[in-house]
């Protein structure tokens, strides 16, 4: 049982205990049973009123709780459908009062919710405006008397983001435009004199429309001023070469030039003019000075000639530069010249460094080739000599590339421009392909000569014996130590007849060729030595002061026994006055001839050490 239940008992309980005692004090006091009647009359009354008056009370609450239950769940749906959510469900079977109160709490939960977002909406809307209006855009499209829903809210918040990503972009642009415009102005002495270029420069940056449109004037504006500081630069820079060649040609000293150093750099108003009056003085000077200008051109014309390899009939095809009347017509041709060279060597710079590198390669092969013939370079300390030999091993591989890729490179360029690429007048293949021919010519005929300075050599040791090629390292002769003699099997020499003996031919010593040793015999024959000068001449290391000679018949051996068979039949007098003469003497064969010159060759070049010929008579 319930306690409200048991409450009403209870209270029935103390009616019923009211009355009785009601009941009780009337029959006490005597009252007659109508008033009795009467008066439990009044107390029902009283009673039924005031149990009426609850009654009606809680009737009365109990409409009103209906009432607002039907006020809410209407206010309620319509919250919900403002606010885009799902209408609000009742959870199962509940009180009239239980009911209420949730409608009323989930009520109050929307009409906050779509506050908020109101709210929020406005929030977002004034900021739109305010980026709208600095970027120059329409505003974000969207109903200002409607609640947002929240994936509106969502999206209108993304705008205004993006809205503030691009102010902060652009006014980033701007600020570093403004910066570069305010620079270019300062360079160029320029004063703003539109709207646009003084709400840039002069206005606050904040009151600045960012919009695309002005964004992109700002950026046309901020190109004619790097063009025209450009145009100024390559004003300035083309007077200041100017100069430059004028000083050279005028020959400025050194002290004039640094006067003027201050205006060599920068690009400003006044720095042009002050370079442009400049420009004015020394022409003024260069026409006073035409030959001496003209000269000096001449000498750079020179240089771009070489530069690039222009040949003798290229250079008189100009004929001004041949010219001595030196006029200001004359000096305008040299200067038209000049940068016709100037364009033409830009143009082919790369093939006219190719050529110069090959050029270079060239004369150092050829230095190495020279250096290659060059037998004193045996004679070189540290390690120069393999140095070289890397270097021209490295040279001989790279030159042939050089070659092909210069090759290839001027064929593509030949076709290009539908003209022969001409060095010093001819193709430069023909060019290579001549020097290279020039150089084995030049090869040839070096071995040409040598092998005729060898024969002549050999000519004159065959008359007059070897000229040693290295000095002389052993002891000199003295007159305490007389050197050995050898005795011969017939007559002796003696100095009886000293005109016959055999002068030297080059007015110094002459040199026997390598006289061999005969073999020992049985007896050996007598010889009276004879010697010059009043000196006994010193046998060397290897015999150098002995002679072998063999007087049998009338033979005068000059070295080896094996030729004397050969020489049996002549007598001194047969030997010719020169070699070609001995060559083609008829009583030789040819075979012996050339035998008898193999032979001689083989002991002049083997002959290590010298020896000194005495200057003897033979007596028959």
């Amino acid at each position: 049982m319930r306690r409200s239940e048991v409450l009403a008992e209870e209270s029935i309980v103390c009616l019923q205990k009211a009355l009785n005692h009601l009941r009780e004090i009337w029959e006490l006091i005597g009252i007659p049973e109508d008033q009795r009647l009467q008066r439990t009359e009044v107390v029902k009354k009283h009673i039924k009123d005031l149990l009426d008056m609850m009654i009606a009370e809680e009737e009365s609450l109990k409409e009103r709780l209906i009432k607002s239950i039907s006020v809410c769940q209407k206010e309620l749906n319509t919250l919900c459908s403002e606010l885009h959510v799902e209408p609000f469900q009742e959870e199962g079977e509940t009180t009239i009062l239980q009911l209420e109160k949730d409608l009323r709490t989930q009520v109050e939960l929307m009409r906050k919710q779509k506050k908020e977002r109101r709210q929020e909406l406005k929030l977002l809307q004034e900021q739109d405006q305010e980026l709208c209006e600095i970027l120059c855009m329409p505003h974000y499209d969207i109903d200002s008397n409607s609640v947002p829903s929240l994936e509106e809210l969502n999206q209108f918040r993304q705008h205004v983001a993006t809205l503030r990503e691009t102010k902060a972009s652009r006014r980033e642009e701007f600020v570093n435009i403004k910066r570069q415009i305010i620079l270019c102005m300062e360079e160029l002495d320029h004063t703003p004199d539109t709207s646009f270029e003084r709400d840039v420069v002069c206005e606050d940056e904040d009151a600045f429309c960012l919009s695309l449109e002005n964004i992109a004037t700002l950026q046309k504006l901020l190109r004619q001023l790097e063009m025209r500081k450009s145009q100024n630069e390559a004003v300035c820079e083309g007077l200041r070469a100017q100069i430059r060649e004028l000083w050279d040609r005028l020959q400025i000293p050194a002290e004039e030039r640094e006067a003027v150093a201050t205006v060599m750099t920068g690009s400003k108003a006044k720095v042009k003019k002050a370079l442009q009056l400049e420009v004015d003085r020394l022409e003024e000077l260069k026409m006073q000075n035409m030959k001496k200008v003209i000269e000096a051109i001449r000498v750079e014309l020179a240089q771009y000639w070489d530069q690039c390899f222009y040949s003798q009939e290229q250079r008189q095809a100009f004929a001004p530069y041949y010219d001595e009347d030196y006029t200001e017509n004359l000096l305008q041709l040299h200067d038209a010249e000049i940068v016709r060279l100037k364009n033409y060597y830009e143009v082919h710079k790369e093939l006219f460094e190719g050529v110069q590198k090959w050029e270079e390669s060239w004369r150092l092969f050829l230095e190495f080739e020279r250096k290659a013939s060059d037998p004193s370079r045996f004679t070189n300390r540290g390690g120069n000599l393999l140095k070289e030999e890397k270097q021209r091993a490295k040279l001989q591989k790279t030159l042939p590339k050089l070659e092909e890729e210069l090759k290839a490179r001027i064929e593509t360029w030949e076709q290009e421009h539908s003209k022969a690429f001409v060095v010093n007048g001819q193709k430069f293949m023909e060019y290579v392909m001549e020097q290279w021919e020039m150089h084995r010519l030049e090869k040839e005929r070096a071995k040409q000569e040598r092998q005729l300075k060898n024969k002549k050599q050999t000519e004159t040791e065959m008359l007059y014996g070897s000229i040693p090629r290295t000095p002389n390292k052993r002891q000199g002769l003295t007159p305490n130590r007389p050197g050995k003699v050898r005795k011969l099997n017939t007559t002796t020499m003696s100095n009886a007849t000293a005109n016959s003996s055999i002068r030297p031919a080059f007015g110094g010593t002459v040199y026997r060729s390598p006289v061999s040793r005969l073999p020992p015999s049985g007896s050996k024959p007598i010889i009276t030595s004879t010697c010059l000068g009043k000196k006994t001449p010193q046998a060397g290391r290897n015999g150098a002061n002995k002679e072998n000679l063999e007087l049998n018949g009338s033979i005068l051996s000059g070295g080896y026994p094996a030729l004397a068979p050969l020489q049996r039949n002549f007598s001194i007098n047969s030997v010719a006055s020169t070699y070609s003469e001995f060559a083609k003497d008829p009583s030789l064969s040819d075979s012996s001839t050339v035998g008898l010159q193999r032979e001689l060759s083989k002991a002049s070049k083997s002959d290590a050490t010298s020896r000194i010929l005495n200057s003897t008579n033979i007596q028959s």
